[in-house]
């Protein structure tokens, strides 16, 4: 009789981790938007803060020819805009894939401003 209650025992606590298991995986199929989006929000700002202190106040960015002239701030604030734009079309999509895809690649906005403004002659 022993062995059948330690057996019902075993029995009753793997059902037990599998249905924490189980939760878990429904919760975090049904959270995955917002789990992939939070590294990308932290990201943007970060790129959004380190713009901030590294770029000049005024940027001079050369296109076709004119220069054009841009303030901290509109260099800053756009991409991250962008980035929270992508974010929140994709927390609204039943198909997040493809926007979060997006803003993983509005990521590169920051780096270019700051490129273009290291480089510029």
């Amino acid at each position: 009789m022993r062995k059948q209650d330690g057996g019902q025992k075993l029995k009753a606590f793997f059902a037990k981790v599998w249905f924490v298991l189980k939760l878990t995986v429904k919760w975090g199929y049904q959270l995955r938007s917002l789990v992939l989006s939070i590294p990308v929000f932290v990201c943007a700002a970060a790129l959004a803060i380190r713009n901030a202190k590294l770029l000049p106040a005024e940027l001079r960015m050369p296109a076709f020819g004119e220069q054009y002239v841009i303030t901290r701030g509109v260099a800053v604030l756009v991409p991250l805009a962008v980035t929270c734009i992508c974010i929140v079309l994709m927390l609204c999509s039943k198909k997040m894939l493809y926007p979060w895809l997006v803003s993983v690649l509005s990521l590169v906005l920051p780096l270019v401003i700051w490129l273009a403004s290291t480089f510029s002659v």
